[in-house]
C-alpha cells in the first residue's frame, strides 16, 4: 500500500513538471548539454508520453499513410520502365535533395553537415538497411505481386523490429508479444499462400515459386527496415532526426547510383514512369518524412508510429482505384490477422487497460 502511494505521488509530481514545459516546433540541433539530450527526436527535446493528437494530427496521420500507401503504387507503376536499381536510385536521390534542401532552409546547416561527417558510417549502414536495400527489394517483389499485397507485407515491420531489438539490443518480449509476432508472421504464411494460387488478371502470368520468392523479398525489405531500428537505437541515439534522414537518404543515393547507371534502360522511359518517379521521390519521400517528423514532435514517436495499421489499407483502396487490382476475400482476411499480430507485438492492445488497471489498484489501496 505504502509503495503504491508513493508511486502514485512521484508520478504525479513528474506529471506536473511534464505539463509546465511548454511544447514547442522547432528544427534546431539537438542540444548537447542537456539532460534530455539523447532521447531529442530531431524537432522537440522532449516528446511528452502524455500528448494528445488532435483533429488536426490525425489528418496528418492520414496524409502520411496515404502518402507511405501511395508509394506501394508508384513502384508497381515505375519498375516496368525503369526496373529496379534506376528506379530506386532516382527515389532516394530526389529525397535526399528535398531533404537537404530543408536542412539549408531550417538553418544551422554546418551542425548538420559536421554531425553527417563524424557519423559516416552509421548513416552509411542505416542509408543501406533502411533505404537502399529494402526499396530494391520491395521494388523486386512488386514486379510479381501487387501493390496491396505488398503494402501488407509492409505492416510487418515493427514485428521484425521486435525481433531484432530482442535479440540484438535485449528487449524484453512478453507473452502477448510473442503472440503477436506468431499471429503476424501467420497472418503473412496466409496472404503468400492465397497469392500464390490467385487467378486474377494482375497474377496472370505469375508461378507459385515466383510469388513466393517475391513475398521472401518483400519480407527481407521488413527486416532490413527492423536491423535499421535496432542500429539508429544503438549508433545514432540523440542525433537531429532530419540530419539522420538526409544523411542516409544521400548515402543510399551514392550507393545505389553505379547500379543505376549500369541497369539504365535502354528505350525511352513514359511519362507516367517519370510521374512515377516524381511521387516517390517528393511526396512518398520528402514530403513524408517531414510530416512524420512533425508527428513524433507534436504527438510522440509511440502514436507517429500507428501509421504502420493505415498504410495497407491506402496500399489496397490505391492499387484497386488506379490498377484495377483485385481484393479477394482471403487477402482482406490476412491483412487482418497480420494487423491484429502488429497491434499486440508493438504493444497498442494492452497499453491503456494496463494503465488504467494500475491506476485503480493504487486507487484502491
Amino acid at each position: 500500500m505504502l509503495v503504491c502511494r508513493r508511486d502514485t505521488a512521484r508520478l504525479r509530481s513528474s506529471s506536473i513538471r511534464r505539463s509546465q514545459r511548454v511544447p514547442h516546433f522547432s528544427f534546431h540541433v539537438a542540444p548537447k548539454h542537456r539532460a534530455f539530450a539523447r532521447r531529442y527526436d530531431g524537432f522537440v527535446p522532449d516528446s511528452h508520453s502524455d500528448a494528445v493528437m488532435n483533429p488536426v494530427n490525425l489528418a496528418q496521420l492520414l496524409l502520411l499513410a496515404a502518402l507511405w500507401g501511395g508509394s506501394f503504387l508508384f513502384i508497381r507503376v515505375g519498375v516496368t520502365d525503369l526496373d529496379v536499381a534506376p528506379l530506386m536510385a532516382l527515389r532516394v536521390g530526389i529525397g535526399a535533395a528535398f531533404l537537404l534542401i530543408v536542412l539549408l532552409v531550417r538553418g544551422s546547416p554546418r551542425e548538420a553537415f559536421a554531425t553527417m561527417r563524424r557519423r559516416a558510417w552509421p548513416l552509411l549502414v542505416v542509408g543501406v538497411f533502411n533505404s537502399a536495400a529494402p526499396f530494391c527489394l520491395f521494388a523486386y517483389a512488386e514486379l510479381t505481386l501487387s501493390a496491396g499485397v505488398t503494402s501488407v507485407i509492409n505492416a510487418t515491420t515493427p514485428l521484425w523490429g521486435a525481433l531484432v531489438a530482442y535479440l540484438w539490443l535485449g528487449d524484453r518480449l512478453s507473452r502477448l508479444r510473442v503472440a503477436g509476432l506468431a499471429i503476424g508472421f501467420a497472418g503473412v504464411m496466409a496472404l503468400v499462400w492465397d497469392q500464390m494460387f490467385a487467378h486474377d488478371g494482375s497474377m496472370s502470368a505469375t508461378t507459385p515459386m515466383t510469388t513466393a520468392l517475391a513475398a521472401l523479398a518483400a519480407l527481407a525489405a521488413t527486416l532490413c527496415y527492423g536491423i535499421a531500428a535496432s542500429y539508429t537505437k544503438r549508433h545514432l541515439m540523440g542525433v537531429d532526426s532530419l540530419t539522420v534522414a538526409a544523411g542516409t537518404m544521400s548515402a543510399a543515393t551514392i550507393v545505389l547510383l553505379p547500379f543505376a547507371l549500369v541497369a539504365w534502360p535502354a528505350g525511352a522511359v513514359s511519362f507516367t514512369a517519370w510521374g512515377a518517379v516524381l511521387g516517390l521521390g517528393i511526396a512518398c519521400t520528402g514530403v513524408a518524412y517531414m510530416v512524420f517528423f512533425h508527428l513524433i514532435a507534436v504527438a510522440g514517436p509511440a502514436r507517429a508510429i500507428t501509421v504502420t495499421f493505415v498504410i495497407p489499407i491506402f496500399g489496397i483502396l490505391w492499387g484497386a482505384l488506379f490498377l484495377g487490382e483485385h481484393v479477394s476475400a482471403g487477402m482482406a482476411a490476412a491483412c487482418t490477422v497480420v494487423l491484429a499480430g502488429t497491434a499486440l507485438a508493438t504493444g497498442v492492445v494492452k497499453r491503456l487497460p494496463l494503465v488504467r488497471g494500475r491506476r485503480a489498484a493504487c486507487a484502491k489501496q
